[in-house]
């Protein structure tokens, strides 16, 4: 019998967790705070994410287990200091939130390439948040490093679009890392970490993730 919290549910990735979650009959619970209202779920909480995040207690944090699948682009955030603001900020803070609830594993969507020393600011950005939040000692973190995902995201990001649709059709010619990521198979590896993680830091890389991987 498992609570799990998921953060990002309102996005691609965090909305196939949020499927997934709903039919594992291991979950018997989800917190799912979002800043869009979700549909009404049985077993589903949804506050709001910023009235949890103003909330001086840890109760509403505690959880067996956590999935923190929140993250945009420059573009979409319009600067970089605003996508700096959630992609390190903001997912830092609910690390920290969750580690003081006590929650013991935390399953976290990071990105290919994801290095603190990196020339570009999304792939450094990126390494930064792992080392912040592997610096919080959570028992069990699991970091998954997708590459370009083969869903469609609600808001439009043409660039990636073409780049997916590209690798999408050389897929059998590349390794498996330079594929394009299969959105449930990180769902499903994000479920697996946050329900039954063992101890220790992982991470699932972009070859684990590709389309027909498990």
């Amino acid at each position: 019998m498992t609570t799990l919290l998921i953060v990002g549910a309102t996005g691609l990735v965090g909305g196939r967790a949020m499927t997934l979650a709903l039919a594992d009959s291991r979950v018997t619970r989800i917190i799912a705070p979002t800043r869009r209202a979700l549909p009404p779920e049985e077993r589903v909480s949804n506050p709001r994410l910023d009235d949890l995040i103003a909330g001086a207690g840890g109760e509403e944090w505690r959880a067996d287990g956590a999935i923190c699948a929140l993250g945009t682009t420059r573009a979409a955030a319009g600067s970089a200091a605003a996508f700096r603001a959630v992609d390190y900020e903001l997912v830092l803070l609910i690390a920290r939130r969750l580690r003081d609830a006590g929650v013991g594993r935390l399953a976290l969507v990071s990105s290919l390439g994801a290095d603190p020393r990196s020339l570009f600011l999304y792939t450094r950005t990126k390494g930064e948040v792992e080392e912040a939040i592997g610096a919080l000692a959570f028992p069990s973190l699991t970091i998954l490093r997708p590459g370009f995902s083969d869903g469609e995201r609600a808001e439009s990001r043409p660039v990636q679009r073409a780049v997916r649709n590209v690798l999408g059709f050389i897929s059998p010619l590349l390794p498996p890392v330079a594929r394009v990521s299969s959105v449930t198979n990180v769902a499903r590896q994000l479920i697996e970490a946050a329900v039954a993680g063992e101890p220790g830091r992982h991470v699932i890389g972009a070859g684990q993730l590709a389309g027909g991987g498990n």
